[in-house]
């Protein structure tokens, strides 16, 4: 069996920013695009998804009338090679609710929760490239198998281009940056 019997040959070729933008939403759903390949995300568990929209809704109702927070959409993180990430949250200007597509700076923080088979990318590489694209806030959260999720915070040095560690929180976030929040996700 060959890789094009398993998949469509545009997942196997380098995507331009102008392809992507032609696709249909049924077409970009469940993926990213890192360096132009097609990357595809399988569905995220029930408590995964709790979890974001726990976070989302209690960050929109913190944020005030000049951010946003929402799920599962792409931010372009630059257009060559194309680079489409989809984090799990994403706190953005709400004047900018209709661009697209939503660039780093209309974000102000992305949140990724941490499953299975995404360590690396979540802990390494999503961080990396949303540190050079200049994204201002980076929340990971680790699903614990027992107990509380484990959010971890970073705040982007600009001068060096990258995270330096933030707040850590067990459980109950707390904290005043990028505003002041505060959402109990130990009850998952």
């Amino acid at each position: 069996m060959t890789a094009e019997m398993v998949a469509p040959a545009w997942m196997h070729q380098q995507v331009t920013a102008e392809q992507y933008d032609a696709w249909t939403d049924e077409q970009s759903a469940g993926i990213e695009i890192v360096d132009g390949m097609v990357l595809v995300s399988p569905s995220a568990s029930k408590r995964h998804n709790r979890l974001a929209r726990l976070l989302a809704n209690a960050l929109d109702a913190a944020a005030g009338p000049d951010w946003n927070a929402d799920t599962d959409f792409d931010v372009r993180l630059h257009d060559v090679p194309l680079n489409n990430r989809r984090p799990d949250v994403t706190v953005y200007r709400a004047d900018s609710i209709d661009v697209t597509p939503t660039r780093p700076e209309h974000v102000l923080l992305v949140v990724e929760v941490v499953s299975p088979g995404s360590e690396t990318t979540d802990r390494v590489v999503k961080t990396d490239q949303y540190a050079k694209a200049g994204i201002p806030f980076y929340w990971r959260v680790e699903q614990a198998v027992t107990g509380a999720p484990l959010v971890y915070t970073s705040v982007l040095d600009p001068a060096a281009g990258r995270y330096r560690d933030g707040e850590f929180f067990a459980g109950v976030v707390k904290t005043a940056m990028p505003f002041p929040v505060e959402v109990d996700l130990s009850a998952i």
